[in-house]
């Protein structure tokens, strides 16, 4: 979902995602050209994922930590690299897909994932293949940064203040191998918090040479959408009585829960009650109804991924996020954010019209799976991936 038109400082269009770099082949296509003619089999079910319970899921982890030394010798990482296993995913054949990220000499590093692709036992003659971000070996001179932590830190607030950021705090830094693009380099990974210029709440990530000094990278965390729409009709909500109050709680799934911010910008604000479980009147004047509808959308989120896809929750551990509405005040978005695990609403630009609609819900949700699947940064490309 496109975000409304903000002031931004452009990012060259040469700066790569650290996450994942997938390329599209765009073909011309003859005028005369003839349709195409029916596939001659039906779809390769054993391509398909396959849904592994929470234990099979485990296991396999586990077996791939077990193998990490030995498989990063496998693709010839450098001695200095290591792999830590993120995730693993199995085919209905059996082909397991395993996703690392890279360390090198202990730190981490940006643009060096990659997804190894192991085919069944029974096919002895398989061949192992390797997805790369970046093929480099990576190999610095250094580890040993010139260009100190503050400096860097002072130079990310400096960016975010152009980008017109309201109340830029620098929130962390930590050393890291820049590996997006180019030859890899010692760096400086800063995440400036506050607020982007529309309200948004700020996680910008910038990367800065820990040797010149220069930046590398910059990419913001916080994934936004937009609508205008927040009903969705007369909908069953599942809530939970708590002694002689109803909460808008499902514990059905994942014990989502729904927070009144009350205009504020900060904290989870208070879990929306109701004397007589029956919540807002469809009118976005009542404070009731964008919890309802931030409620459906999770609701209906969950069991879209479970019923599709066997996908329990948004990191698969079936444990919910949590929603949040009324954030700010005429604040014309709605966003996930990692950092707290969390959607959250805002109500419009007349306070009345809540963002709140089911594709809004179900497209900035799926921004959190993709985060915690494959990882998508929020610009370029995989922004690009991501946002679609």
């Amino acid at each position: 979902m496109r975000r409304l038109p903000h002031r931004r400082a452009t990012v060259g269009a040469a700066l790569v995602s650290t996450a994942a770099f997938l390329a599209v082949g765009i073909q011309s296509i003859p005028a005369n050209a003839q349709p195409a003619a029916p596939h001659p089999s039906p779809v390769r079910t054993g391509g398909l994922e396959s849904k592994l319970t929470p234990a099979q899921h485990t296991a396999l982890l586990k077996s791939a930590q077990q193998k990490t030394t030995a498989t990063a010798r496998t693709i010839g990482l450098g001695a200095k690299e290591k792999l830590v296993v993120r995730d693993v995913v199995k085919d209905n054949d059996g082909t397991v897909h395993t996703r690392y990220e890279r360390t090198y000499a202990g730190l981490p590093v940006l643009g060096g994932d990659l997804v190894v692709h192991t085919p069944p036992a029974s096919l002895a003659a398989g061949t192992v293949s390797t997805t790369f971000n970046n093929k480099h070996t990576i190999t610095v001179p250094t580890v040993t940064a010139a260009y100190s932590k503050s400096a860097a830190q002072t130079k990310a607030l400096k960016t975010a203040k152009a980008l017109d950021a309201r109340q830029p705090t620098a929130d962390s830094a930590r050393k890291v191998i820049w590996a997006g693009s180019g030859t890899p380099r010692l760096a400086w990974e800063s995440v400036i918090g506050g607020f982007q210029d529309d309200g948004t709440p700020s996680r910008l990530h910038v990367v800065t040479d820990a040797t010149t000094g220069k930046e590398l990278y910059r990419y913001q965390a916080v994934q936004t959408g937009t609508g205008n729409t927040q009903y969705s009709g007369t909908v069953t909500l599942n809530t939970t009585l708590s002694g002689s109050t109803y909460q808008l709680y499902d514990t059905t799934r994942g014990g989502h829960k729904t927070y009144n911010l009350n205009n504020g910008t900060s904290g989870t604000g208070t879990l929306m009650t109701d004397s007589d479980d029956v919540w807002g009147t469809g009118a976005g004047s009542n404070t009731q109804t964008a919890g309802a509808d931030a409620a459906y959308g999770a609701q209906m989120t969950w069991d879209f991924y479970k019923n599709t896809f066997g996908r329990s929750g948004i990191k698969n551990d079936g444990v919910a996020a949590y929603s949040r509405v009324h954030y700010s005040s005429s604040y014309v978005n709605a966003f996930w954010d990692d950092s707290c695990f969390c959607m959250t609403y805002g109500d419009g630009s007349g306070g009345t019209h809540a963002l709140t609609s089911l594709d809004v819900a179900g497209h900035e949700m799926s921004h959190g799976v993709t985060s915690n699947t494959a990882g998508l940064n929020y610009t370029g490309e995989s922004g690009g991936l991501n946002e679609a």
